[in-house]
């Protein structure tokens, strides 16, 4: 009596005597190419950074972190206005634009229903990520540099931080949605199962479980809010000469500012040579206070992660 073979056995079967995929097989070594190209691009420039700024820093140290803006020469030219300018905008993006974000995106998902106006502030959230940054820089120059100019002060740190806090505002709703929609729907319903109320829920269970995908989009923030230069130029971000000062901290916030990204678009404006490795050392520093704020916030998600 012949013995039918197994389901198992039958699609093994098909599966080793399947003709090769030849389309999945060209459209994946496109992607790989693709990726290849990228990586050699970004190694490339990486290189030549490494290669004309590395000099700057090994011969002034310390030194250049500490030293001004100045266009003038390039021995004094240093980085240290743009570190605390940056650093000074950042607040307003950690204070105004993480809070708001993520309000709005436990609102949306938890609370919100499902109506068609729901659905249409989704959407135009989503569409508000995508937009240039320039528009937003147009918008803090009337909104923040004119119409507040009483309480910003004008072309002020103030301003800058405000218009970054926009621009990141919708990248934070999103992501901090959808790490709040992967969240499973039984952590909820066990929540409400013995008593919770709604708020008890989101508090102490949804957000706790969906904290390491809500800081991964503060880290996306974080970076693009760093590295932003147009919407700053737009609303009084100094590209020339600033005076420095025993300044208090409100009084900086109220005076005029630079940024990392402003003192490279400087720096790289001018011709000598001089001022293009100091460019390359102003892009290293850069990218190392990136760096060191996304390791901050992937330590904090990690510990998120181990913890629930």
């Amino acid at each position: 009596m012949a013995i039918s073979p197994s389901t198992q056995d039958v699609v093994l079967a098909r599966l080793k005597g399947r003709r090769v995929d030849l389309k999945g097989v060209l459209f994946e070594a496109l992607l790989l190419l693709a990726l290849l190209l990228s990586l050699s691009i970004l190694i490339t420039l990486m290189a030549d950074v490494l290669r004309g700024g590395l000099g700057v820093l090994t011969e002034r140290g310390f030194g250049f972190l500490t030293a001004g803006l100045a266009t003038f020469s390039a021995d004094t030219a240093g980085v240290k206005q743009g570190i605390v300018g940056s650093m000074l905008t950042l607040v307003f993006v950690v204070l105004l634009a993480f809070p708001l974000g993520i309000g709005a995106a436990v609102y949306l998902e938890e609370y919100a229903p499902d109506t068609t106006f729901t659905r249409f502030i989704n959407v135009n959230i989503r569409n508000l990520a995508g937009v240039p940054s320039i528009v937003y820089g147009l918008l803090g120059l009337a909104l923040f540099v004119e119409v507040f100019r009483p309480l910003t002060g004008g072309t002020t740190a103030i301003s800058g931080g405000l218009t970054l806090a926009v621009l990141v505002l919708p990248i934070v709703v999103i992501t901090a949605a959808e790490a709040l929609r992967a969240v499973p729907d039984s952590i909820r319903e066990a929540g409400f199962g013995v008593g919770a109320t709604r708020w008890e829920v989101v508090r102490s269970h949804v957000l706790p479980s969906a904290a390491p995908g809500i800081l991964t989009g503060t880290v996306l923030s974080i970076s693009r809010a760093l590295g932003e230069t147009a919407p700053l130029l737009l609303v009084g971000a100094i590209t020339g000469y600033i005076a420095t000062g025993g300044q208090s901290l409100v009084e900086q916030m109220r005076s005029s500012f630079t940024t990392l990204p402003t003192v490279v678009y400087s720096y790289a404006r001018l011709p000598s040579q001089d001022f293009r490795e100091v460019t390359s050392a102003a892009i290293i520093v850069l990218l190392a206070v990136i760096l060191l704020v996304n390791a901050i916030a992937i330590v904090l998600r990690n510990r998120y992660e181990r913890k629930w």
